[in-house]
């Protein structure tokens, strides 16, 4: 064989190798994990029952994607290289996620930045841009976004200068009730609920209180078959359905010693014991908001560990994992297919780092294997060459 052809051949193989080691990591990878996923079905939809417009259940039901703790990396504490690769994977995910599963609605449980907390109104205005570009969706799919002690701070670090910019990016204040199709999604600024009375934690609590108040008088005047109740004139009315409780810190529990599953926190972790105000919410400010709405789920993030809790038998919370890869080798996200009345939800796993690594190594190995393959073939036919001249100049 001619050996510019063998040398074509090689460089072939080459850019065959590289090329499509690069594609499946970068982009592929990602289909096949989503693929495995689907919107869960509801209670109602399984019993063939029919929604309150008639349409079947399902139809009706809200399909909820919950995602957390992207912590985009800041100005400070970013290399540029990790922000490179982790922005990129996390858009990839998130945008082949919208394009399979197409959610109706889209929630991200807070520290959205890593530097929120500190970052000077440059820098912000930077990571804000990576945001809205990595975060992209189109007009059939709501973003609505939490706040956590990364973005404003922990509660002795954040002020109105930092809570107030966060919600304007947003559009929308960071306590408030989100309804769909008669689904009420209360959205808790659980940074504020440090219960020592600062301002901005008076402020967030009048407002549970007032959300509080509204949706008992919804619940009220449904039963009273629209008529009016004492003590709620004036209060925004809501669909009459016990709440989805949205927050970035957990309830308290005093560990993840209770936690499994492939998404927990590693063994070695799940018996370390949680700080009150810090690593989950207080007792007091847990049994308050409990006290308050009675949701029929509440999902959090902050841990970046997976977890299932029951609180007082009867509140369950979902700890829903980082989908940073900076914070996790599996990321995931919850998919939710909510009712009025009921809801089911679906863990969805992403591809694991150490795949993406694995795959990268093998093709490199195959690389080191190929040329070195091709020198020893160089090699092999220049002694060859001079075995052969030296045989001519001898029989000379």
């Amino acid at each position: 064989m001619p050996r510019f052809s063998v040398r074509w051949m090689v460089a072939l193989l080459l850019i065959v190798l590289v090329g499509g080691a690069f594609f499946f990591c970068e982009y592929l990878i990602y289909f096949p994990a989503i693929l495995q996923c689907a919107w869960p079905k509801t209670s109602h939809a399984r019993a063939g029952t029919e929604g309150t417009d008639g349409r079947p259940a399902q139809d009706t039901a809200v399909r909820a994607m919950v995602l957390s703790d992207t912590h985009l990396l800041g100005a400070v504490g970013g290399h540029w290289f990790d922000k490179l690769r982790r922005e990129w994977q996390m858009e990839r995910a998130f945008q082949t996620a919208l394009w399979l599963l197409r959610p109706e609605i889209v929630f991200i449980l807070g520290d959205i930045f890593d530097e929120g907390k500190w970052s000077s109104q440059k820098h912000w205005e930077d990571d804000v841009r990576r945001f809205h570009r990595m975060f992209r969706h189109s007009t059939d799919t709501e973003l609505v976004v939490l706040v956590g002690n990364h973005d404003i701070g922990f509660h002795y670090e954040m002020d109105w200068f930092k809570l107030q910019r966060f919600e304007k990016v947003f559009n929308a204040s960071s306590t408030r009730i989100v309804t769909k199709k008669g689904v009420n999604f209360l959205l808790v600024n659980s940074v504020a609920l440090h219960g020592d009375g600062c301002p901005i934690c008076q402020s967030v609590e009048k407002e549970l209180i007032k959300l509080s108040k509204d949706l008992n008088c919804s619940l009220q005047s449904s039963q009273a078959g629209g008529g009016s109740t004492d003590g709620c004139d004036g209060s925004q009315l809501f669909p009459p359905s016990s709440p989805i409780m949205l927050q970035h810190y957990p309830l308290y529990r005093v560990s993840d010693a209770g936690c499994t599953g492939q998404d927990a926190a590693p063994p070695e972790e799940r018996h370390l014991l949680f700080r009150e105000k810090y690593d989950v919410l207080s007792k007091e400010a847990s049994q308050r908001l409990l006290h308050l709405f009675k949701p029929r789920l509440i999902l959090s993030g902050h841990t970046h560990s997976g977890c299932e809790v029951l609180h007082d038998n009867k509140y369950p919370e979902i700890s829903v994992p980082s989908f940073s890869w900076r914070n996790r080798n599996n990321p995931s996200f919850i998919l939710a297919s909510v009712s009025p009345d009921s809801y089911t939800l679906s863990k969805c796993f992403l591809p694991e780092e150490s795949t993406v690594i694995g795959v990268y190594c093998s093709a490199g190995a195959c690389l080191m294997l190929l040329v070195l393959a091709h020198c020893m073939w160089i090699k092999g036919l220049l002694q060859c060459s001079s075995l052969c001249l030296l045989g001519k100049h001898k029989s000379l």
